[in-house]
């Protein structure tokens, strides 16, 4: 059993949807009506160019529960989320997606199990999948084949996304992972604990177009690979024994033909082929090379996964005051006495040393 006075955070990365953001705060506060006591809304925008920032801004003025934090650009979704898992202090979070594709009603039955059955990761199955294309479905699938075909430590539940209910023991957990390279989904499975999956049918959006395409998908499903399985590089290992196999029995042949039949000069298409064939493979086991020598680059630069431009609503009321910085991301909480203060100290230094330099001059 959970604690009765317990808080649950919506977690809502938003890019560029204005069209969305109030529509979906009006249906949470319909749907989520006998937790609403409970609930608090925690909008993570990511370098939005409309207007989404004013409108949520502006719905914190009537809306004592919604929350903003800002980043300081574009970082994509996966920084967002780890933006929220560092800052937000509720006793458990849940990913959702403004356009209402994750129904917050599910959210419901989310905090039922979590809270009466105590367990510690509920996520949303998305049962049916109609209202995707059939080429979504299906790359869908062939991507949580794949992946948990490689990775033999984390496996995804199969139609699976973000939507679910984490608590907060986990949170922490997730909190003190150093790596840049953030494939949420996997992330969430990594730790353990008890688990639990709802059902849904997956709906349409409410409005807006969806910021992520074919390309980016692809890119998206590579992170993920590279970041939780090392077969990619495993495996030119035993093609390169394979090949290496089959050319010596090749090789063996070629040189009993010869002391038997002679040496002709015929086998310019067959040269041809093999020296292709064989360049081939190794230009895309170097391209595999590459994406981890890639990753582990930006690994070792430590880079910040994002940068917290400003922090309002409830939320900047828990969080510790001016700069702060976590494991993999940097926050400021503008609206801090001792930030401004500081502020003060840097604006009013020059003037000191100016006053400084008058009186010395007036001296001589």
């Amino acid at each position: 059993m959970r604690k009765t006075d317990y808080k649950v955070a919506l977690i809502v990365p938003v890019y560029n949807e204005h069209e969305t953001v109030e529509t979906f705060v009006q249906t949470v506060n319909e749907k989520l009506e006998k937790e609403l006591e409970h609930i608090e809304i925690v909008f993570i925008d990511d370098g939005s160019k409309d207007n989404t920032v004013e409108l949520i801004t502006k719905m914190q003025e009537t809306d004592n529960k919604i929350s903003l934090i800002k980043l300081s650009r574009n970082f994509g979704k996966e920084a967002a989320m780890s933006a929220a898992l560092d800052l937000v202090t509720a006793d458990a979070i849940v990913p959702i997606d403004v356009d209402l594709q994750d129904p917050p009603e599910l959210v419901l039955d989310f905090i039922r199990i979590w809270r009466d059955e105590g367990i510690d990761n509920v996520y949303g199955v998305r049962e049916d999948r109609s209202k995707d294309t059939n080429t979504k479905r299906v790359s869908s699938e062939g991507f949580y084949y794949v992946f948990n075909s490689l990775s033999s430590k984390v496996k995804i539940p199969s139609n699976v996304g973000d939507f679910r209910l984490i608590d907060r023991k986990i949170i922490d957990i997730l909190k003190t992972l150093k790596e840049r390279n953030r494939f949420m989904k996997a992330l969430y499975a990594w730790p353990g604990f008890s688990s639990k999956g709802v059902g849904y049918s997956r709906p349409e959006r409410v409005a807006g177009t969806t910021k992520w395409n074919y390309w980016k998908l692809w890119n998206f499903a590579l992170d993920g690979i590279f970041a939780f399985s090392s077969l990619p590089l495993r495996v030119w290992s035993y093609i390169g024994c394979g090949i290496g196999f089959i050319s010596f029995i090749y090789m063996m042949w070629n040189l009993i033909k010869t002391m038997i039949f002679g040496n002709p000069t015929a086998g310019y298409t067959t040269l041809i082929c093999v020296i292709l064939f064989l360049g081939a493979f190794q230009l895309i086991s170097i391209g595999v090379l590459g994406e981890y020598i890639g990753r582990l680059s930006q690994e070792v630069k430590g880079r910040p996964v994002y940068v917290a431009q400003s922090i309002t609503g409830p939320l900047s009321h828990d969080i510790k005051q001016g700069l702060s910085q976590s494991v993999v991301g940097i926050a400021y909480n503008e609206n801090s006495k001792e930030a401004s203060a500081k502020v003060e100290e840097v604006v009013e230094a020059p003037k000191k040393t100016t006053a400084r330099k008058t009186t010395k001059t007036t001296k001589v």
